[in-house]
């Protein structure tokens, strides 16, 4: 479904990523691993457009290197990014509507308004109150639902868990399981190993800008090695 290639990225002069390669299939669960600041967000912001990345991006053989962010979206890759980024002055209810595709009616794609509310009782308490009041694990909540109202192929969820409870954290990765279920694509970059590793299908390993290590949970646990050098604090 989505073929990276020789992925180059730049902030200003900074060469942030150099040279990623990666590939998910549909309905994968595909975890983005490594320390801050190595090129997991930028993988992200480059792949979606918010950054004009050179080397090949094929979304379902189709070329979106160069892409806008928001013609990016409509061919179907939703984007969750690390600080939930929600419309605070709007309700709840108004926050998903607006992660419908122009024209998309509620319920006429994979997720309806229905399903986020009966997934997470939380929203749907708030469904007609500012989202501004929600905290901040309902907002991470309230983010990825809105993604899925667009009916995405494939979605990128950046650091999902950060700052959340034990048991909100436990909600994310039963919503991520589900994702899949449904046959959606995940690409999802995350700090918490245990959750990360119990859910993917296959892993990743960023350091300085480029994939070090690629391979299932199962071959990651047994490589040391690989997380000692580039995962471990």
């Amino acid at each position: 479904m989505l073929e990276v290639r020789d992925m180059h990225a730049y902030y200003g002069k900074s060469h942030i990523l150099q040279g990623v390669n990666l590939d998910i299939h549909a309905g994968e669960i595909v975890a983005l691993l490594g320390r801050n600041g190595v090129g997991r967000s930028t993988t992200c912001k480059a792949i979606m457009g918010d950054l004009t990345p050179m080397g090949s991006v094929k979304f379902n053989g189709m070329q979106i290197a160069g892409k806008k962010a928001y013609e990016i979206s409509r061919l179907g890759i939703g984007y969750v990014p690390e600080n939930r980024d929600i419309f605070l002055g709007l309700t709840t209810r108004q926050n998903l509507i607006l992660g419908l595709k122009p024209g998309q009616k509620d319920g006429s794609g994979r997720w309806s308004m229905q399903d986020m509310f009966n997934m997470f009782s939380n929203l749907e308490e708030r469904a007609d109150v500012e989202a501004t009041v929600l905290s901040g694990g309902e907002q991470q909540m309230l983010t990825m639902c809105r993604t899925l109202m667009g009916d995405p192929n494939l979605v990128m969820i950046d650091e999902p868990t950060e700052g959340l409870s034990p048991q909100m954290v436990q909600r994310v990765a039963e919503l991520l399981q589900e994702i899949a279920k449904r046959g959606v694509s995940t690409l999802l970059v995350e700090q918490k190993l245990s959750i990360a590793l119990d859910i993917a299908h296959r892993v990743y390993v960023m350091g300085h800008g480029k994939v070090v290590f690629e391979g299932t949970p199962a071959e990651l646990k047994e490589r040391e090695d690989v997380r000692k050098e580039w995962l471990e604090v």
